[in-house]
């Protein structure tokens, strides 16, 4: 048992695996500055829970990054592509435009203005939206199908080491520096992303033998009308390769419905919960200090305790398994707020509300990620990762909305008791997958 558990380890070594540790760096670099850590810039200007919430809504190109996955998974650029290849062009193109966007960000006031915070917040979470597509691409192409589940590992670990750069250290150079100089050195960070790229090979084009068919018979029924030759002929079939296929395709799974319905539901316990856990900190009088010693720093170290176990417990438990452990978990987890919220100002129990909810999100995050890249055909990889991943930001987005009305209208401990039933819902959906896995259906990726 110690062997294959050893075994199960070392693919953590491979140089590939590796690589997409700073990647996951990446894509977790900006989503904390448009959300925790914007949340408590915006709580310090005075600006209502309400509003706080409703901020929620400036990420939603990472819900809608399916509308344009398309062009990314197939579009040339005329010199990026050319000098870098695909897959790297595009992520080196979205880097550098996330950078510019994040230098806007920190130049804004929420406290007179929030209108122009908020349209940069915008604009910072659709460059980080498009370098996701990329990115997921890129990791679901390099690695190998038994390397997923170490991939999506490492990548909440890199992931978590982003949110920990983009929450304590910003916090902390917000405490001494202020804002603007705390967006400035995030906008640097962003170097991390591309030098990994560069240093890394373009992965290979890869087809599957169903849309090789697919687009074989489109090119069919063209030749059959004349009329549609040239230039039309060459636009309907890139865009039914670039946009149907990809939707066709995952479409004619058995239970697509039900699983996309999972998708959209299996983190709303723990969004409702996270949107509103900064200005929970704050209310309760922790200071920029202590929420970034302890709800970054210390509570990175958790989150990488619950990665890896995620990734080690999905290659020996499988998916399925795996995302019932962590489901059930998460939702468990959201009882440290409760706990929190009646102990008060008292930096010991943030600690063991920080450290039982990251291990337990980073189980449920690490299963989640290795289930949705397993989901994806190799032929559309980036349109399918980009389309699943929306799903599930789609529903945290619009749940978590409401979690300031919410928080406004309730106390603290009846808000985070409420919180743990957004999970029931992705845990009756998992039993189905779960039952139509063992009658043999389709619905669910190879294990």
């Amino acid at each position: 048992m110690a062997s294959s558990w050893r075994d199960a380890a070392s693919v953590y070594l491979d140089r590939r695996v590796l690589a997409i540790l700073f990647l996951g760096f990446s894509e977790g670099l900006p989503l904390a500055l448009t959300g925790a850590t914007l949340n408590v810039w915006l709580r310090e200007a005075d600006v209502s829970k309400t509003s706080i919430g409703l901020f929620a809504l400036v990420t939603m190109p990472y819900a809608l990054k399916f509308l344009w996955a398309p062009l990314i998974d197939r579009l040339r650029l005329p010199v990026m592509t050319r000098l870098f290849g695909r897959r790297r062009g595009w992520a080196l193109t979205a880097q550098a435009a996330l950078a510019a966007a994040l230098l806007g960000l920190g130049t804004t006031d929420p406290g007179t203005d929030l209108w122009w915070t908020a349209l940069f917040a915008v604009i910072v979470a659709f460059c980080s939206a498009s370098q996701d597509i990329v990115v997921d691409a890129f990791r679901v192409e390099v690695l190998e199908e038994k390397q997923q589940a170490a991939g999506a590992a490492v990548l909440v670990l890199g992931y978590r080491f982003g949110m920990m750069a983009a929450g304590a250290g910003a916090l902390y150079i917000a405490d001494f520096h202020g804002w603007r100089a705390a967006y400035e050195a995030m906008a640097a960070l962003v170097l991390v992303g591309m030098v990994t790229i560069l240093l890394n090979r373009e992965p290979k084009i890869a087809e599957s033998a169903e849309s090789v068919a697919r687009e074989r018979h489109v090119a069919d029924w063209l030749a059959a009308r004349p009329h549609l030759s040239g230039r039309m002929a060459e636009l309907l079939s890139w865009l039914y390769g670039a946009v149907v296929a990809p939707f066709a395709q995952f479409m004619g799974r058995q239970g697509w419905i039900v699983i996309l319905g999972f998708i959209a539901s299996y983190k709303l316990g723990e969004v409702l919960a996270g949107v509103m856990s900064a200005p929970f900190y704050v209310d309760l009088g922790f200071t920029k200090s202590e929420i970034a010693t302890v709800t970054k720093l210390f509570g990175l170290w958790a989150t990488i305790a619950g990665g890896l176990l995620g990734g080690l417990l999905v290659g020996r438990v499988g998916t399925l398994r795996g995302l019932m452990i962590g489901g059930v978990l998460q939702m468990v987890s959201n009882l440290g707020y409760v706990a929190l919220a009646w102990t008060g100002h008292d930096v010991t129990m943030l600690a063991v509300t920080v450290a039982v909810d990251n291990v337990c999100g980073g189980i449920a995050t690490a299963a989640f990620v290795a289930y949705l890249s397993g989901l994806c055909n190799a032929a559309y990889t980036a349109t399918q990762y980009a389309l699943l991943s929306s799903f599930y930001k789609l529903g945290g987005d619009l749940f978590g909305a409401s979690s300031g009305w919410l928080a406004d209208r309730m106390d603290w401990v009846s808000f985070f008791l409420l919180s743990m039933a957004g999970a029931l819902p992705a845990l009756y959906l998992l039993t189905r997958l779960m039952g139509r896995e063992r009658r043999g259906g389709a619905a669910v990726p190879a294990e």
